[in-house]
């Protein structure tokens, strides 16, 4: 497996590969990776021949520095795990290789429409930092495929909309959210929690789950459901941050002419912030 520390060695190999008509796919990480990550290099082994998979702690994705000092750097561990996976590159560059001028000269890439709600309100210019940092791998490492997570689902609209918009010759596929035995979305953020946090954390889901049962089962009442699903938190441990029924085409509210649901639900455990959520197909009278 190679493992390349700086755009123009990757840019290199990419040309020879794309010389031997080679298709491409891209995982991008930030690390610490785990069965959610593998799941998305198997989706990627599946419809290319090469396999990259970056593995770089974004700054500019970052709303808090305590976050960011605090992010788990696990390169050495990973690129065992990917060698057995049998990826074929790892780029793992610097931030100084990613970001030469820092990043308050860095040019950035906003998707507007979904860059300032949602988690985007939540965490001011997480999304800059996601669709930057998406769009320069992309043009670095100009994948036919690249492969993401459907856990963060705001962030999978952004990056459709940031390929459609930039007219980016590459298939975005999406991978179903993988979760523990337990019912807890995978996540690098997960091993923050203390024991007696994680035996708690499935009951996030399994209340995500019971409102969503509700809502196929025909209740109307979005206000009364989100209320009840808020307080059944708070009286369990959590401190909800984040819960709404939206389109999941638009996420935007509802309509009579919305077919696809999403359920977003994010709230704090501790020091640890969890997301998730559930989307369906609504049933039209």
């Amino acid at each position: 497996m190679l493992i390349i520390k700086t755009p123009p060695t990757l840019r290199q190999k990419i040309k020879q590969w794309r010389q031997e008509h080679k298709r491409i796919a891209l995982i991008p990480t930030m690390g610490n990776l785990h069965e959610a990550h593998m799941a998305l290099i198997d989706a990627g082994r599946a419809l290319a021949d090469k396999i990259v998979v970056s593995v770089f702690v974004n700054p500019m994705q970052f709303d808090r520095p305590e976050d960011l000092a605090a992010y788990p750097c696990t390169l050495r561990a990973d690129c065992e795990r990917l060698i057995r996976r049998g990826v074929d590159m790892v780029f793992a560059p610097a931030t100084s290789a990613v970001y030469p001028d820092g990043l308050s000269n860095q040019t950035v890439v906003d998707v507007l429409r979904f860059a300032n709600v949602l988690e985007g309100k939540s965490r001011p210019g997480h999304f800059r930092g996601v669709a930057t940092i998406v769009s320069k791998l992309f043009n670095l490492v100009q994948p036919d495929v690249a492969c993401f997570g459907e856990k963060d689902f705001q962030q999978l609209a952004l990056i459709h909309h940031l390929v459609r918009d930039m007219s980016y010759d590459i298939d975005i596929i999406s991978i179903p959210t993988m979760r523990d035995a337990d019912g807890l979305a995978l996540s690098s953020r997960n091993s923050y929690m203390s024991a007696e946090e994680r035996y708690r954390a499935p009951q996030f889901n399994q209340v995500l789950m019971r409102l969503v049962a509700q809502l196929r089962e025909g209740e109307h009442h979005i206000n009364s459901l989100l209320t009840s699903a808020e307080k059944e938190l708070y009286q369990i441990g959590f401190r909800p941050d984040t819960l709404v029924i939206l389109d999941a085409r638009t996420l935007k509210p509802l309509t009579a002419d919305s077919r696809r649901v999403v359920v977003l639900f994010t709230a704090w455990l501790g020091k640890v912030r969890l997301l998730d959520n559930a989307y369906f197909i609504r049933q039209m009278k």
